[in-house]
């Protein structure tokens, strides 16, 4: 008895199926992998000097501001940004201002010290936390943080505040 040949052509259906359900696996591994897009693995130096690990701040909802004493959206923004902040503290939020590399520390430390900001301000000396963060260059530049470390939001330029206080309300109440 002769084995019947593979004609070309189921040959080529067998190579194309195989070729499907690599490129489902390889997609599949991708997204999973990116799923929630993570937040970078890094840590802030506060201005005192003080280190505060992102991943430290798990459990609870953080916003990460990049900003700059000389951008006039962000300096526009922060008194709503404080008021945020206030508003939701108490609930579990935490929040981390992040003075971009271009902006000199004794401005960040004056702007800080005069206009009492709350929260933790921490420096961007050599872009570290910019580049962790896709390349962050334009200010300002927010992340909203979930409990889990998925970046649930990124605004770049002023957020809507009324639309960023209902997005931080859904995620505090979230598990």
């Amino acid at each position: 008895m002769q084995a019947q040949a593979t004609s070309p052509r189921s040959g080529l259906w067998i190579k194309l199926a195989g070729l499907a359900v690599v490129a489902v696996i390889a997609a599949v591994a991708f997204f999973k992998v990116n799923a929630g897009n993570a937040a970078p693995d890094v840590t802030f130096t506060k201005l005192d000097g003080e280190r505060v690990a992102l991943k430290d701040l798990r459990g609870k909802v953080v916003m990460v501001n990049f900003w700059a004493t000389s951008c006039t959206t962000c300096v526009g923004e922060m008194p709503q940004m404080i008021e945020t902040y206030n508003k939701f503290k108490d609930r579990g939020l935490d929040f981390v201002a992040v003075a971009m590399s271009y902006d000199p520390p004794n401005y960040v430390l004056n702007y800080t010290e005069t206009r009492k900001l709350p929260f933790k301000v921490a420096l961007d000396n050599q872009d570290k936390l910019a580049n962790a963060f896709g390349d962050v260059k334009l200010t300002p530049t927010t992340f909203v943080i979930g409990k889990d470390g998925n970046i649930i939001k990124r605004y770049v330029g002023e957020p809507q505040f009324a639309e960023l206080h209902q997005l931080l309300e859904k995620a505090l109440a979230a598990a």
